[in-house]
């Protein structure tokens, strides 16, 4: 690493979208044809806050949405694929067991650059970009390419057995799909300023997708999304407010430092209980999750895409993380 460039920090963002939107009512509607239920009009919309979510196309994967932030997030910055030597990819979404996606992601991108899988769930990305980060800062790399494709959407259960089964796999119909991405190398001044993790643990079987692994690794049972929504907020309101008071006292940064606050979003009511409970200023935030649902670790970096244009040198901006298993996450960057 170039000693003139002591700290690390990001550079370009992308982000890659499908075209199909699908309305709450839409994917109620194919509950309801698939399951034989009989559910309230707009259950799903008043329940989330969430009115519309983007699906991906039959032929497109993860690694599709992927490679189309990573385009985008490589001609932000001026770089050809080659220039990368890193390249992580981080997601809940694989496209395959075997083996990592990031070498799906590398083979279309055309980059020959040492390419790995970090996973941690709805965090994942955030951990792509601190790995990244160490990485750089040890030497072992030059110039990252951090990249996430979510497509959660196809571990909806849209045929539940009853209601037992749609009110387990219920927090499922949140998602949606995206994918984004960022450069990640020395820069001059700002660049990733903090960063702080929260994790416990023994929350790992409150939600989750049980199939693929040792455990489970086949039958259809264990590939949808099973977990209760309201489990997890609970175990993020009793962990949650102390690592953003250890992000406060070490940093110095109170809410105003901050131009922009950027949270995972699951859904409308869990952002505003997170405004309640932290009393960050609500213009602060990128609200997403009405436009595309909960697309898990696609979420900061998609927010991100859509106000990095805005920003000004110095800005600074706060990403706040949540994941099944259970694990929090915030980073502080500022722009170069």
């Amino acid at each position: 690493m170039d000693l003139r460039f002591p700290s690390v920090g990001i550079t370009a963002v992308g982000a890659g979208l499908p075209a199909r939107v699908l309305t709450s009512q839409q994917l109620q509607d194919e509950v309801v044809a698939g399951s034989g239920l009989r559910l309230p009009d707009r259950m799903f919309e008043k329940a989330t806050g969430i009115v519309t979510r983007r699906f991906a196309a039959d032929d497109e994967y993860a690694s599709t949405l992927a490679l189309a932030a990573a385009r985008n997030a490589l001609d932000r910055a001026g770089h050809h694929p080659l220039d990368i030597d890193l390249l992580v990819y981080a997601s809940a979404t694989r496209d395959v067991c075997e083996p990592a996606t990031a070498h799906l992601v590398q083979a279309e991108l055309g980059s020959r650059a040492h390419a790995f899988d970090v996973s941690n769930a709805c965090n994942s990305f955030l951990n792509g970009i601190d790995v990244a980060r160490a990485m750089i800062l040890a030497g072992r790399a030059r110039r990252a390419l951090v990249v996430t494709g979510e497509t959660p959407s196809r571990a909806m259960r849209r045929d539940p057995s009853g209601l037992a089964d749609f009110r387990d796999g219920f927090a499922g119909y949140t998602f949606g799909d995206a994918g984004a991405a960022v450069v990640v190398e020395p820069v001059e001044r700002g660049g990733i300023l903090d960063v702080e993790t929260e994790t416990a643990s023994e929350h790992w079987a409150v939600g989750g997708i049980p199939g693929g692994g040792s455990r489970h690794p086949r039958g259809d049972e264990y590939s949808y999304f099973r977990g209760g929504g309201k489990e997890l907020r609970g175990v993020f309101e009793k962990i949650g407010g102390d690592i953003l008071t250890r992000v406060a006292a070490r940093t110095g940064l109170g809410w105003d430092a901050y131009a922009r606050v950027l949270v995972h979003q699951v859904t409308v009511p869990y952002l505003e209980r997170f405004v309640e409970l932290t009393g960050v200023p609500a213009e602060k935030l990128v609200l997403t999750v009405p436009e595309l649902g909960n697309v898990a670790s696609a979420t900061l970096g998609v927010q991100l895409d859509r106000i990095h244009g805005g920003l000004a040198s110095g800005d600074k901006v706060l990403m706040v993380g949540l994941g099944g298993g259970v694990s929090l996450m915030t980073m502080v960057w500022e722009v170069p």
